[in-house]
């Protein structure tokens, strides 16, 4: 099992960058694929990044890339969330998640078997 806390969300203004941070604690975290997926209210939980264990593949939503950066230390069990040139179209409660068996497809919600409790970013215009 794997516990996952999401920080780094806040309120900016477009234009601006955050850094998420998703802290794991668990035996197999380092062996996870690990997403970044968003929620916007009234809307259905988007994907943003993955990024496999070794931290050698990562994949994007075409809309994010360029902007958004995945990244991970697996000595500090840290995922990161690099977002620059933030819009207010970004503005969703953040969730990263756990894939342990790397099983599924890396874009869907239903392959990931633990989630964070999410972290709130707002973007204002």
């Amino acid at each position: 099992q794997v516990q996952l806390v999401e920080s780094g969300g806040g309120l900016v203004q477009a234009g601006d960058s955050l850094r998420l941070s998703c802290a794991a604690s668990g035996r197999t975290f380092s062996r996870s694929l690990i997403g970044w997926f968003r929620q916007a209210p009234g809307k259905e939980r988007q994907f943003v990044a993955a990024i496999t264990w070794t931290g050698l593949t990562r994949y994007y939503t075409d809309s994010m890339k360029g902007r958004f950066t995945i990244s991970r230390d697996n000595a500090e069990n840290t995922v990161y969330l690099q977002m620059n040139s933030l819009k207010p179209e970004d503005t969703a409660v953040y969730y990263c998640a756990a894939n342990h068996d790397s099983s599924g497809n890396y874009n869907d919600p239903g392959s990931y078997d633990n989630w964070g409790q999410g972290t709130q970013v707002t973007v204002s215009s």
